[in-house]
C-alpha cells in the first residue's frame, strides 16, 4: 500500500509489528540525501503498484535506534522483510535494482487485473467504516467485499453502498455483476460526500456519474464501466445508489461490485462520519 512515513523508533516498532507476515519494504533515507531524492519517486510508484505490501519510509536522523539495529550506514538503503524476517537489501539509488527487489517478494496488484494497469482497490477500503443501507442481515457487506457471499437487498430493490478509502485514489473503472433479473439497472455514483447518503437525498441529488446496466451485467465476469476519469481524480470515498433492477422486482442481488484505479498518497480517512440511525431508516 502507499508509503507510510515513520515518526520515530517506537512508531517503527508498531508499524513493523502490524505488518505481520506481509512483505515490508523499509526505505532508509535522509532529508539532505541527494540520491534519496532521485529514487523516492520510484519507491512511491512501487507502493501504488504493490498494494499488498507495506512500504515504510524511515528518516535516519529521526530513527537512529532502528538504523543502528539493522546496520544502516549509507543512504538510501532498502531492506525487504517477509514473515517478519529480513530477506535482502540494496544500497544506492538503483531504480532497476529496487524494482527487481520489490517484484521478487511482493505481489503486483495490477497483474491479472480485469482492468489493464489498474488495481482492485478493495485492499484500501476502510472496512471499519464502509456501509450498506437496506442490505439483508444474512449478506453482510464485509463478507461480500471479500467474495464470500452475494449482497441482497432487504425491504425493497434499492441499496446504498459506501466505500471510504484509507487514502485518496484515482478511480478508473467500476465492475458490477448481478444475478439475472435481480441485477442492478440504474446506479448513481457519488464521491467525496461528508457522510453516507440516505435514500431521500440519493433520489434527488445529482450524481457524479449515472450508470445504466443491461443484461450483460448478469453474465460472465459482469460489466465494467469506465468512469468519467477527469471527475474521479481525487476520490476519498465512493458511494453507490442502486435505484432499481433489470427485472423490476423487489429484490436486488449482487455477485460483485469492484472499484479499479490507482492510490494517490497515504492519508488517514478516519474523519469520514457514519450516518446516524440504522440501515434503511431514511428509506
Amino acid at each position: 500500500m502507499p508509503v507510510t512515513i515513520v515518526k520515530d523508533d517506537d512508531d517503527f516498532k508498531v508499524r513493523f509489528g502490524a505488518a505481520g507476515p506481509k512483505t515490508t519494504i523499509c526505505y532508509f533515507t535522509a532529508a539532505w540525501c541527494g540520491p534519496c531524492k532521485q529514487i523516492s519517486p520510484t519507491y512511491d510508484a512501487l507502493s501504488n503498484q504493490y498494494l499488498n505490501a507495506v512500504f515504510l519510509k524511515i528518516d535516519v536522523d529521526i530513527c537512529e535506534g532502528t538504523c543502528a539495529s539493522y546496520g544502516v550506514s549509507s543512504m538510501p538503503t532498502f531492506i525487504v522483510f517477509k514473515d517478519g524476517a529480513q530477506k535482502e537489501s540494496i544500497k544506492g539509488a538503483d531504480r532497476v535494482g529496487l524494482e527487481a527487489l520489490v517484484k521478487k517478494y511482493a505481489e503486483d496488484s495490477t497483474a491479472g487485473s480485469l482492468v489493464a494497469g489498474q488495481s482492485d482497490l478493495k485492499s484500501i477500503f476502510d472496512k471499519k467504516q464502509m456501509e450498506c443501507l437496506n442490505g439483508s442481515d444474512d449478506t453482510p457487506l464485509d463478507l461480500f467485499v471479500e467474495g464470500n457471499c452475494n449482497l441482497v437487498s432487504d425491504c425493497d430493490e434499492q441499496l446504498i453502498i459506501s466505500f471510504p478509502f484509507h487514502q485518496p485514489v484515482k478511480v478508473h473503472s467500476i465492475l458490477i455483476k448481478g444475478v439475472g433479473e435481480r441485477s442492478p439497472k440504474r446506479v448513481k455514483v457519488f464521491i467525496n460526500l461528508p457522510k453516507t447518503i440516505d435514500f431521500d437525498n440519493a433520489a434527488g441529488l445529482e450524481p457524479t456519474q449515472l450508470i445504466e446496466f443491461d443484461k450483460s451485467a448478469t453474465e460472465g465476469q459482469g460489466q465494467i464501466v469506465q468512469t468519467k476519469y477527469v471527475k474521479f481524480q481525487n476520490v476519498q470515498n465512493i458511494q453507490f445508489f442502486i435505484e432499481d433492477n433489470i427485472g423490476g422486482g423487489d429484490v436486488t442481488e449482487l455477485v460483485q461490485l469492484a472499484v479499479f484505479g490507482t492510490p494517490l498518497s497515504s492519508v488517514n480517512m478516519s474523519e469520514f462520519k457514519r450516518v446516524a440511525g440504522k440501515a434503511g431508516d431514511a428509506h
